[in-house]
């Protein structure tokens, strides 16, 4: 072979199938052993756009791959042939064909001119041997140049042999009557499935086969990939079919492209039946191959199956099981190793997502992982801590920040860290979320503006718990927890410490909390001093009140309507009615309308000391101002008239409650029950009812502003809810299993 034809392999009778060399006389092939082996990992190009030298050596990798364990094929006839056929088909689940063989569906099409196809612009790349394109840049064949280019494009609306044999005249010397080279023939089929020409694909082998070319596996694997890459998978049954037919056994590239296909059809059953099919014959498979099972795992979402794969596969390499070069099979257990991780991952997010069980799920999938060795790297557990978002997932976020902190060198993405604390925070973790915020600060990376807010936002969260339930000392520890780590309290938590305090009727505790906010440097407001006031109220420290209160409108704080309630219940408590009448007028004059809330605080104080008489007296003053009483206003007041000897008067208040529709507790029922037996009181006590089921009593507050901005439900009683939320939850689990 000299000149264009230099490099164009040779196909037929004579020609080696593993490197497609000439045979050297009866000694049989020139090319090394050990080169023809290195085929085997050699990877195929994309053929269309690479000159025709190119092209044909990259063509014929695959085929050199596959056919260095099969032998030659023989057209067999009769039984043996038919057999064969029953085999094979059984993989699409077909029914087994007659002996005579089978030829393609002719479709019929119009007959298009061959120069008209020839000027088509196409996407395949014109290129010969010499690198050249356009005339004469093709590979040349008896001294003739062949434009692959030109050839595809003339063939691209071709639907029939007699289309192929009329379009291809144009391109042989004399016009007609011989034939191209066979890899000219492959390429343009493969072209023509990239452009979806598939028809023409199926015309051009039928051609051949017309022209009784020995037709071998690289052909029909050509056919087979053009059939995958147009994505009409149901011809593939005609292709398989045929190849029976003219006893050509598919070799390994065969079953790769058939079980892509399936793959890609989501038919993941059928690609490991294919895969024991290869087993069975004892065929070698290819990384292709064992790739290609991979994938069929991830779009299975099996995780635990493509574990035991790859660890199946290290099993085979460490056996010497797997042939070919070392050091190729290293780059490719690299490649495997990764879509594991990938299929790991896509199932632990479905979990994650949509599991009945997401955290056993998840951690059994990180412990196989482990057990076989599969390292994922960092930004593939950063991907997943992004997929936990529900409460219960943060024993998996937990888990996975120590992996990330003990991988490598310990470096963390700070939007997964806030992400974190936020996840934290909302499965109401929050002393782990305060562990994350530490690690920030002594390992990296620096916490920014987002981090600050979040964990702020944890305290306030601990800090209004205190404050609702009185904790007062939990609340001063957490304000000196957060000036340890670097977080300066606002006046909105030193706030909450206070109001702790005035629920707990802490008035010393209160006064010391107060000083140390302003040596903080902070200005108390309104709020602050409302705190204050009610827990000096509370205490009966009147006068320290008074003497505050004038502090407070001294420095120009303007007192809300809320401070000057607690202001009327410091007055009610002293026993000064007057001055009590003057805030309600300083009140009006100041446009502050009273409110319920201001008048159950001036009855609550009654009560407290002993004051029934007044108390009916500022109800009554309460109605003549058509403000309605709640459930807290008779409630207190049953209490100040069975208080004041009055039974039948708390009775009758008692009704009216009901009457209004109006719950009042069981506290309420047995009091006036109670207090017309011990009286005497000639009372039909049938009419009250039967006796409320128990529930929640409502809260007497007179402050009740200063806690009423901040409710918060479901919140822990006592610290012990904190305990136990360290970073440990996954070996305790795996101490478990």
């Amino acid at each position: 072979m000299e000149g264009g034809n230099a490099g164009v392999a040779v196909s037929g009778p004579d020609a080696c199938l593993q490197c497609s060399h000439e045979l050297v006389g009866r000694g049989g092939c020139s090319t090394p052993q050990t080169q023809k082996d290195s085929l085997l990992f050699q990877r195929p190009r994309t053929l269309a756009y690479a000159p025709l030298s190119v092209v044909m050596a990259s063509s014929l990798a695959a085929f050199h791959s596959a056919a260095g364990h099969l032998p030659r094929p023989r057209r067999q006839k009769g039984g043996a042939a038919h057999a064969r056929a029953f085999s094979f088909l059984c993989l699409l689940h077909l029914p087994p064909e007659p002996p005579p063989r089978r030829r393609f569906r002719r479709v019929a099409a119009e007959t298009t001119e061959c120069d008209a196809s020839r000027s088509r612009t196409s996407q395949f790349a014109t290129g010969g041997a010499d690198g050249t394109t356009g005339d004469g840049g093709g590979r040349t064949r008896g001294g003739a140049g062949v434009d692959v280019a030109a050839v595809a494009a003339a063939l691209r609306d071709a639907r029939t042999a007699d289309d192929v044999e009329r379009l291809v005249s144009g391109f042989l010397d004399g016009g007609g009557g011989g034939l191209l080279p066979l890899q000219v023939y492959t390429t343009v089929i493969r072209g023509l499935g990239k452009e979806g020409r598939l028809d023409a694909a199926f015309a051009v082998v039928e051609h051949l086969r017309r022209r009784r070319v020995g037709l071998n596996q690289f052909v029909y694997n050509c056919l087979l990939g053009a059939v995958k890459s147009c994505g009409e998978f149901g011809r593939a049954e005609s292709v398989l079919a045929d190849m029976e037919a003219e006893g050509i056994s598919p070799n390994i590239v065969t079953f790769n492209t058939l079980m892509s296909m399936y793959v890609q059809q989501g038919k993941v059953d059928d690609v490991f039946r294919v895969y024991a099919e290869v087993e069975g014959r004892e065929l070698v498979p290819t990384a292709a191959t064992y790739s290609t099972v991979m994938s069929a795992y991830k779009k299975s979402g099996d995780a635990f199956g493509a574990i035991e794969f790859l660890v199946m596969l290290r099993e085979k390499y460490k056996k010497g099981e797997l042939v070919g070069n070392r050091d190729d099979w290293e780059r490719e257990f690299a490649k495997f190793e990764k879509l594991t991780v990938r299929v790991c991952h896509m199932s632990m997010r479905q979990s994650l997502v949509g599991g009945q069980n997401p955290v056993g799920e998840v951690l059994k999938v990180l412990l196989a992982m482990d057990e076989a060795g599969v390292r994922p790297e960092r930004r593939d557990y950063e991907r997943l801590v992004w997929a936990c978002t529900g409460e219960e997932h943060y024993t998996i976020g937990k888990e996975l920040y120590q992996r990330i902190r003990d991988h490598g060198d310990g470096e963390i993405s700070l939007s997964v860290c806030n992400h974190l604390i936020w996840l934290m925070g909302k499965a109401k973790k929050w002393w782990a979320a305060l562990e994350i915020y530490e690690d920030l600060l002594d390992k990296g990376p620096k916490p920014n503006n987002l981090s600050y807010e979040l964990i702020m936002s944890h305290f306030n969260i601990l800090l209004n718990a205190a404050k609702r339930r009185g904790i007062w000392r939990w609340g001063v520890r957490l304000l000196n927890k957060m000036q340890e780590k670097g977080l300066k309290p606002g006046s909105k938590e030193w706030n909450a410490v206070l109001l702790a305090c005035s629920r707990a009727s802490e008035a010393s505790a209160a006064v010391d909390i107060f000083k140390k906010m302003i040596e903080d440097g902070l200005k108390p407001d309104v709020v602050s001093y409302g705190a204050l006031l009610s827990a000096l109220e509370k205490g009966k420290l009147y006068d320290e009140a008074l003497r505050v209160w004038e502090h407070m409108c001294k420095v120009g704080v303007e007192p809300n309507l809320y401070a000057y309630t607690i202001l009327v219940s410091i007055y009610i408590g002293k026993g000064n009615h007057d001055m009590v009448d003057a805030v309600l007028r300083n009140m009006l004059s100041k446009q502050i309308e009273p409110t319920v809330v201001t008048f159950n605080a001036i009855i609550s104080a009654c009560v407290r000391n002993n004051m029934g008489g007044t108390a009916f007296e500022w109800f009554h003053r309460m109605k003549m101002r058509s403000i309605e009483p709640n459930e807290i206003t008779y409630q207190m007041l049953i209490e100040a008239l069975v208080q004041d000897g009055k039974p039948r008067l708390a009775y009758e208040m008692y009704m009216r409650a009901c009457s209004q529709g109006l719950e009042l507790p069981v506290k309420s029922y047995d009091t006036v029950m109670e207090a017309c037996k011990s009286y005497g009181s000639l009372i039909d006590l049938t009419t009250l009812g039967p006796r409320p089921s128990k529930r929640v009593e409502p809260i007497r507050v007179e402050n009740d502003h200063f806690l009423s901005f901040s409710q918060m439900k479901d919140l822990p009683s006592s610290t012990h809810h904190f305990v136990g939320t360290g970073m440990y939850g996954f070996f305790r689990y795996r101490m478990a299993r």
